[in-house]
């Protein structure tokens, strides 16, 4: 029998996206939004959790505005949305990306002088712009905005993007007050300047349309979010080897933990390759029937070692949860909430 006709095995990683809660966060935000429209950032792959499984279920939930990085990004989104709905922030660096956009039927989003010039130079049409109002990243600059290419565009959407809206700073106050200068200046049809953070800010931040991304996915920047937003990214990793230790024996990398007595352990198949980095060595858990299982000694490429002494039901196969609320997954780890999601890697089996 030829190697291509016996299936793969299933995989021993599985990423478990919960449905239901990500449609409930997107209700949720599309509330907290007021009379804007909430869209959705769908970019890095939905934030590492799938388009193929999110996308469709935010659609359903009524999104109907989605914000992706780059080109390959929105050629994935129109196999699932109308493509007019598409936007892609990182815009036309060349004539050829511009054509590209045009014949996918997707919007650019401006974010330069340069890019405004190239898009009507090679034809003009429905585009989005984006303003720098302090984050000084992507955007033109408070003083670019009244030129003359400016004005001949045909802006769907003129957004700009808050640096620090998950903290109480001055900032937020500052970039609101530059972006309503931007909107008395620059003519679109909606304006938009909230993520997620943004959302909990206040109806003054609003605007026509709301842009979140993190919290759809799980993720609470900011403490109003909390109690509003479900987690909805539950990944696992199957036991592949359980061991016996005795008293004095070490385990992993370095011999960094030693066992002060006889112990059960798991090995478990996930590691930093995965996106479980080593800075969950001797800090992190895994759950089990609602236990919590520590992490013992450092994390490998491929597996990770789980203390099994509380756990004598749980053998080779079962699979074991990362304990992957992110709040508080990213207090522990101290990673970023984005960073939780976007390093879950390929190897997890990604369903439903």
């Amino acid at each position: 029998m030829m190697p291509d006709a016996v299936p793969p095995p299933h995989a021993a990683l599985r990423l478990r996206l919960d449905s239901a809660a990500l449609a409930a966060n997107w209700r949720a935000l599309d509330s907290l939004s007021g009379a804007a429209r909430t869209g959705a950032a769908i970019k890095a792959d939905c934030y590492g959790l799938g388009v193929t499984a999110a996308v469709p279920v935010l659609a359903a939930a009524g999104c109907r505005d989605w914000f992706v990085a780059h080109w390959q990004e929105a050629a994935e989104a129109v196999r699932f949305v109308p493509a007019a709905q598409v936007s892609v922030l990182h815009g036309p660096m060349t004539d050829a990306e511009a054509a590209y956009a045009r014949a996918l039927g997707v919007r650019p989003v401006l974010n330069s002088l340069a890019q405004v010039r190239r898009w009507l130079d090679t034809g003009g049409g429905p585009c989005d712009l984006m303003v720098d109002t302090g984050m000084n990243r992507l955007g033109l600059s408070m003083g670019e905005i009244g030129d003359e290419a400016v004005g001949a565009l045909e802006i769907e959407t003129c957004m700009s993007h808050l640096a620090s809206a998950d903290e109480d700073c001055a900032q937020n106050a500052a970039q609101l007050a530059r972006f309503r200068e931007v909107r008395n200046a620059v003519q679109a049809q909606h304006y938009s300047l909230c993520n997620s953070a943004g959302i909990a800010l206040g109806g003054d931040y609003h605007f026509d349309l709301t842009r979140p991304g993190l919290a759809l996915y799980g993720g609470v920047p900011r403490g109003e979010l909390a109690g509003q937003i479900a987690q909805v990214a539950w990944p696992e990793a199957a036991v592949i080897q359980v061991r016996d230790l005795t008293a004095g024996e070490s385990v992993g990398y370095n011999a960094t933990f030693v066992a002060p007595g006889p112990m059960r352990v798991g090995v478990i198949s996930v590691g930093y390759a995965d996106g479980y980095l080593r800075c969950w060595s001797g800090r992190g858990h895994v759950l089990w029937q609602g236990r919590r299982l520590p992490v013992l000694g450092r994390v490998s490429m491929d597996m990770t070692i789980v203390d099994l002494s509380t756990a004598e039901n749980c053998g080779e196969g079962d699979w074991l949860g990362l304990d992957y609320v992110l709040p508080e997954a990213a207090a522990a780890s101290g990673l970023s909430q984005y960073e939780l999601l976007t390093l879950l890697g390929r190897r997890f089996d990604r369903s439903e």
